[in-house]
């Protein structure tokens, strides 16, 4: 028999946080940040055993983030389950819950925002408008509440990793930003919250959105262009039956500009819509 698991420690503000944390570092420990909106699978956890290499504690935080969302998309039935979260991440060995409401995080008067700049306004920016600042903005708001030393992010939202990547460096937030690869099915569909939408004949066909990847990837190191690459990929996944297909590119690894050819690192990015529920995901290809 196993010990039985401890309740894990949940503060929701952010003043709590931040005497947690002081009695960390005064302690002479690392803490290590895992910011989720919740609604956990096992690539979440995986972010947490990542931390738990890095740093001696870790902070998640679960806040589902209302200014990221616009006006059509899925705030209010995004799926929300803190009691389950919070077992999941004390079996996973996280120290500590950060779990704030949209008061705490933004105050009644609260009127300031970041902007990323251009590499947000390509791809997830041009389909979802204003989203990249909010998380810009709530996730800067993290770094700084939470004080950490270092923050892990998941791959496959990888244009969200390079916009936090590229605000922790230009506003100087003293943080090592973290990246960690998508965590996938058996099938290669890789995991995530909005997953739970799905149909089972869905889920069937939602593999095809990382085939669609493969296939710009090895046509890409065949020598197709960037653009020829993209377009195969894109005839996969519209014939699997996914519309719309918003984009499916290759683009450069640390710009997210178009990748006119393999001559460098790369990453090749796609969404698209099975039924009511988008899809994100992206896979790196190597000259």
């Amino acid at each position: 028999m196993g010990k039985p698991q401890q309740s894990l420690a949940i503060v929701r503000t952010v003043a709590e946080l931040r005497a947690q944390v002081t009695a960390w570092h005064k302690a002479g420990q690392g803490v290590g940040l895992v910011p989720t909106m919740g609604a956990l699978h096992v690539g979440h956890l995986a972010l947490v055993g990542r931390a738990k290499e890095l740093a001696p504690k870790v902070v998640a935080s679960l806040f589902v983030n209302p200014t990221q969302f616009g006006p059509s998309e899925d705030f209010s039935r995004y799926p929300r389950d803190e009691a389950g979260d919070a077992a999941k991440l004390a079996g996973a060995g996280c120290d500590l819950l950060f779990a704030p409401t949209v008061e705490e995080m933004y105050p009644q008067d609260f009127a300031s925002s970041v902007s990323p700049g251009p590499i947000s306004e390509r791809l997830e920016g041009k389909f979802r408008p204003g989203h990249f600042q909010g998380v810009a903005t709530v996730v800067s708001k993290l770094l700084l509440q939470c004080q950490c030393d270092v923050a892990i992010f998941g791959e496959k939202d990888y244009q969200q990793l390079q916009v936090i990547r590229r605000v922790a460096r230009d506003l100087d937030i003293p943080v090592r930003i973290e990246g960690l690869p998508t965590v996938r099915e058996p099938d290669g569909l890789a995991l995530s919250s909005r997953n739970l939408y799905l149909s089972a004949e869905e889920r069937a066909v939602a593999p095809a959105l990382n085939r669609g990847l493969v296939i710009a990837a090895d046509a890409l190191r065949d020598g197709a262009s960037g653009a020829e690459a993209s377009a195969k990929g894109r005839a996969h996944v519209r014939q699997a039956g996914f519309d719309p297909i918003d984009y499916l590119e290759a683009v450069d690894v640390a710009t997210l500009e178009p990748l006119l050819k393999l001559d460098r690192p790369g990453r090749i990015l796609a969404a698209a819509k099975l039924g009511r529920t988008r899809l994100i995901d992206n896979i790196p290809v190597e000259p």
